[in-house]
């Protein structure tokens, strides 16, 4: 449907041309963006249809029960036309009363036909849009937190509360730790920790401290796997 152009030319001028309209008759076809819509009693609200037919079809809007709804008033009817077959149908009702919730049919007629799209207009409740509205005003602006940093803060607090309750703790479980170094691999570690510390670290020292400390580590860990060796035997032999 639409404007077509044939043009005829032999390299001679003037070339012509031809303007041709083709037009379809069609009945009208009803497009619904929205079939359900909510509002808030006392607020106004606008329901929208889109309807192509040729010839020019009448719009008008009815509600479920089929009465047509009357234009003034609360209600305001307007009908855009987009193209030559279509057409933009509007309804603003304002203000929205107990009796305007319910469906709404957007018609289309003409002679070959009709068709109609149906809107249901549904009642908001006050408090669910103030609450929305505060939460929106409450929480814009601020930042979202991740759920990893959630996750540490959750940890943070939980061994704040652990530390709140004995609060020598953490400072034994170091001290422990220092300790028991010292005790099983000896003075080789505590100079390598007073090294750490002075934060002058030579490498011709350094390289034989660690050897010892890894020769020390290997044979203390042979020494325990040895030991529970021989606990789990003598568990064996007594059970026997």
């Amino acid at each position: 449907m639409g404007a077509y152009l044939c043009i005829a030319s032999n390299g001679v001028p003037p070339s012509v041309s031809k303007r041709i309209t083709l037009v379809v008759h069609f009945p009208p076809m009803i497009t619904v963006q929205n079939q359900l819509i909510g509002a808030v009693e006392g607020k106004g609200v606008t329901l929208e249809c889109q309807s192509e037919a040729y010839p020019k079809s009448i719009n008008y809007w009815t509600r479920e029960r089929g009465e047509i709804v009357p234009p003034g008033g609360q209600y305001t009817a307007n009908v855009t036309e987009i193209a030559g077959y279509r057409s933009s149908m509007k309804l603003h009702i304002n203000p929205l009363s107990q009796a305007e919730f319910g469906a709404y049919r957007c018609v289309a007629k003409n002679s070959l036909g009709d068709t109609d799209g149906t809107i249901k207009l549904y009642r908001i409740p006050p408090n669910a849009v103030n609450y929305v509205e505060n939460f929106e005003a409450r929480h814009k602006g601020k930042k979202r937190t991740k759920s990893s940093e959630m996750y540490h803060s959750s940890r943070a607090q939980e061994h704040s509360g652990e530390d709140a309750e004995n609060p020598g703790k953490r400072k034994a479980d170091l001290s422990l730790s220092a300790e028991s170094i010292d005790s099983i691999y000896g003075s080789s570690a505590a100079a390598l920790r007073l090294t750490r510390k002075s934060g002058r670290v030579s490498l011709s020292c350094l390289l034989p401290t660690l050897l010892l400390l890894l020769w020390m580590m290997r044979t203390t860990l042979t020494r325990q796997l040895g030991k529970t060796q021989l606990a789990l035997l003598t568990q064996t032999l007594t059970h026997v």
